[in-house]
């Protein structure tokens, strides 16, 4: 199966841009999910076994969840160490931008991989990509940014799994499965089990991933979870849409940690004839600050909304954004994107 995708004079492009560059440095957006941390590590275990010296930079915390993976305890935080970071940005000879399109999305890290002056190299699946970059690979339609890592190194590598490793292939897989919902969303192509089938061959034990990333839950997880679908979900009357919101209250009593809400946002899809729900959660430490999620199915595509009201964007069925409002307000809004899109949703 083919799952190529750069042109023979893209690949020989990327050779040529990582060949020049001997310090390398890694980054992601903030609060970074399985799929940056994934793509992110993988694509620097293939730069160190080239030669290369790589410097992973997160912008702050990834969820406990993925702390498992490898070569993660080597990662820089720029929140924690904010010289370190400026240091290898200050050094490095090309900046791997993986998993965002703007820079924006490394919020306080933004500074920084703005004022570098080193090449930047794009690799990433979202929609309108905006980084100045000596190349840019977008792949909007692939599940995940792991999924587009895969490929790059396949193809960089002869079409051969050769130049993978267990943990390569672990981390890859876990991008993949987390950007999906465990391959329940933007995971109907044929290539993506193509390379499932790859990295179970170099050792992946999928069941035991899973396992990390989703049975993983504290009691007081579990509670606010029950709590917030029992007690928070508002379902639209006459439309397939439902929303529910956690406040910055109910995460001091629930003792929230980041990760706790992962995946929440799924939960109300599972109503039968569920087109569309909406997360909103308050930011643990800035006030007026709504944290927003979209998923979507059964046709709907959320995208746009996403963009329309929440100054957002993401896939067609998983999206997310911000409002900078109070609760109250972001539930009017969130209200009156519901009924902008009420044909669509009945």
């Amino acid at each position: 199966m083919n799952i190529n995708i750069l042109t023979d004079a893209e690949t020989e492009q990327l050779r040529e841009v990582l060949a020049s560059a001997v310090n390398i440095v890694v980054c992601c957006h903030k609060s970074p999910d399985g799929d940056a941390v994934g793509s992110s590590l993988a694509w620097a275990q293939y730069l160190t076994a080239m030669g290369k010296e790589v410097t992973v930079v997160l912008p702050d915390a990834a969820p406990d969840f993925l702390h498992w993976m490898p070569g993660f305890d080597k990662v820089l935080r720029y929140d924690k160490k904010p010289e370190e970071v400026a240091q290898a940005f200050g050094k490095a000879h090309l900046v791997c931008c993986l998993d965002f399109n703007a820079s924006s999305r490394t919020e306080a890290l933004q500074s920084v991989l703005d004022a570098c002056q080193s090449p930047k190299l794009l690799i990433d699946h979202h929609l309108s990509p905006e980084i100045d970059a000596v190349m840019t690979i977008s792949r909007p339609d692939a599940c995940s940014t792991s999924e587009m890592v895969f490929s790059l190194i396949w193809q960089l590598s002869g079409e051969t799994i050769e130049a993978f490793t267990t943990d390569m292939a672990r981390c890859i897989y876990c991008g993949m499965m987390t950007d999906t919902g465990g391959f329940t969303y933007n995971s109907q192509r044929p290539e993506i089990y193509f390379i499932i089938s790859q990295l179970l061959l170099l050792g992946v034990d999928k069941d035991n991933i899973f396992k990390k990333v989703y049975h993983t839950l504290s009691q007081n997880c579990l509670r606010l979870r029950a709590y917030v679908i029992s007690r928070k979900m508002r379902v639209v009357k006459g439309l397939n849409a439902a929303y529910f919101t956690i406040t910055r209250q109910e995460m001091k009593r629930s003792h929230f940690q980041r990760g706790d809400a992962e995946g929440l946002v799924n939960e109300p899809l599972r109503i039968k004839g569920m087109k569309l729900s909406i997360s909103l959660r308050e930011d643990t430490e800035k006030d007026n600050l709504v944290l927003v999620s979209l998923r979507s199915s059964c046709g709907f595509h959320c995208e746009q909304m996403a963009r329309e009201f929440f100054n957002g964007g993401g896939h067609e069925n998983a999206a997310g954004g911000r409002l900078f409002c109070s609760m109250d307000d972001a539930e009017q809004i969130t209200l009156k994107a519901i009924l902008a899109y009420s044909e669509q949703l009945k």
